[in-house]
């Protein structure tokens, strides 16, 4: 009989609780540690108490940039929790040549996001495709400022996130759908429920689970975006900065030899504390649902 020695769990558990540790757990204490400190790149730096949380409440790019991510949380949630449904329930007949569709909608999603978003820069430049169809259309006598204009920026790249991501959440409503049995919609229609009705009362149901899973993902992702943002306006953050992202905020004071490690910290904890209300308002309004 073979006799299991108590430390052999662990050691096959160990290179995973050591990694776990050194590159998750110890960041985020540091994180909350340099929170409280001035430190640099270069330097410990010392205690500071609140100072770097007073300095939150009176920093005008921040006010900028959590509007910004309000903006693209309002916009993005509805967007990629419905377009994509719509998409999958398309997709998902079986019909000839559907595979092809099927793969193209999915090729932006392992496209890199900044190759993506240069691309879609290049589209919607002054001298791009867009502004060329529009004033050879007679539909804009000058170039549309997509790029340099404050809220034209912001919703150029909730486009440019609404269009790479559908087909991501396209596939995780395949899966969902796949499990919404067939003898419900047909019992449905032998009740006489068209088409729509079978939507809201039979597939709406069965996708349930995965709107709120898309609904969170969505959430986190909205409020932490940066290649869009940071790409399509050159890293610049548009006109005077006022499209920066939280994220692009954080990489701006915490980066370089002068970088203001203390406060870009205290930035990421709050952008921790806002990512985790909408999280916790979607569980508890699918628990109310249920």
């Amino acid at each position: 009989m073979t006799h299991r020695r108590w430390f052999t769990p662990w050691l096959l558990a160990g290179p995973a609780i050591v990694w776990l540790a050194v590159f998750n757990l110890w960041p985020a204490a540091n994180t909350v540690i340099l929170s409280f400190t001035n430190a640099k790149p270069l330097g410990g730096g010392r205690f500071t108490g609140l100072a770097n949380y007073e300095r939150i409440l009176d920093d005008e790019q921040l006010a900028d940039a959590l509007l910004n991510s309000v903006i693209y949380l309002l916009l993005c949630l509805p967007l990629l929790t419905f377009l994509p449904l719509l998409l999958a329930l398309l997709v998902q007949r079986r019909i000839p040549g559907i595979a092809f569709f099927r793969t193209a909608f999915y090729t932006p999603v392992v496209a890199s996001a900044v190759v993506v978003a240069l691309i879609w820069g290049w589209v919607l430049d002054d001298r791009g495709l867009v502004n060329g169809v529009l004033r050879q259309t007679g539909l804009a006598d000058s170039p549309v400022p997509f790029l340099t204009d404050r809220w034209l920026l912001l919703l150029s790249a909730i486009a440019l996130t609404t269009w790479k991501g559908l087909g991501y959440y396209m596939v995780i409503y395949l899966s969902a759908l796949a499990n919404v049995g067939r003898d419900l919609h047909e019992a449905a229609a032998v009740d006489g429920a068209g088409a729509v009705r079978r939507f809201w009362h039979v597939t709406l149901p069965g996708v349930r689970p995965a709107m709120l899973l898309i609904s969170v993902l969505i959430s986190v992702s909205s409020l932490r975006v940066f290649s869009e943002l940071y790409v399509l306006s050159n890293g610049t953050g548009g006109p005077g900065g006022r499209d920066m992202s939280v994220v692009m905020l954080i990489q701006m004071y915490g980066r370089g030899f002068t970088g203001h490690l203390g406060y870009a910290s205290a930035l990421s904890l709050l952008l921790f504390v806002i990512t985790l209300g909408p999280m916790l308002l979607l569980t508890r309004l699918n628990r109310k649902a249920a």
